[in-house]
């Protein structure tokens, strides 16, 4: 348990923190699930328009520093090849 207010004041912001970061993630998560399943219906037209969508909410997500750039773009450029290998299959 925290012994000083100063202590006590940065736990209470580190859980307010972490139930925002959660949340954010959790958006995440679901915006990069609704381009695979947009995906895996094999409609590249709607795969496309939902990666437009998500695309914001990933990069929303690095500015903000709830996951690193590295692992947004790295996101981003899968489901782009994955929407670019639907015509070829």
């Amino acid at each position: 348990m925290a012994n000083t207010a100063q202590a006590r004041k940065r736990a209470q912001q580190a859980e307010a923190t972490h139930h925002r970061n959660a949340s954010l993630k959790s958006a995440l998560r679901t915006a990069v699930k609704k381009v695979k399943k947009a995906i895996a219906a094999g409609n590249k037209a709607a795969a496309m328009q939902q990666y437009q969508e998500s695309q914001a909410v990933i990069d929303r997500m690095a500015d903000k520093k709830v996951v690193h750039k590295n692992l947004a773009s790295r996101t981003k450029s899968r489901l782009s090849q994955a929407i670019k290998g639907m015509a070829t299959a």
